[in-house]
């Protein structure tokens, strides 16, 4: 989903995420973060965002996948021409 300000100026309440976009966390354990989309799963329909990590058994932070529904898009990355054809 978009942003309310994002809502008004293209006229849509959804766009595909894509690399680059930056979202807030609407659900689960990081709730509020906000953060870049570092990777897009398509096979697995999940996004990886930074700053939303997991710590393991060992100590290293890994990247924590969230559900593309449960995120809010508060700015778009625009360098792609086909972009608000979605």
């Amino acid at each position: 989903m978009l942003s309310e300000e994002l809502k008004e100026k293209h006229g849509k309440k959804t766009i595909s995420v894509r690399v680059g976009d930056t979202v807030k966390v609407l659900r689960g354990d990081h709730r509020g973060t906000e953060g870049k989309i570092a990777q897009v799963d398509l096979k697995k329909m999940t996004i990886n965002v930074d700053g939303v990590t997991v710590t393991k058994a060992d100590g290293t932070e890994v990247p924590r996948p969230v559900h593309p529904s449960n995120v809010m898009i508060t700015k778009l990355e625009l360098k792609d021409e086909k972009r608000l054809g979605d």
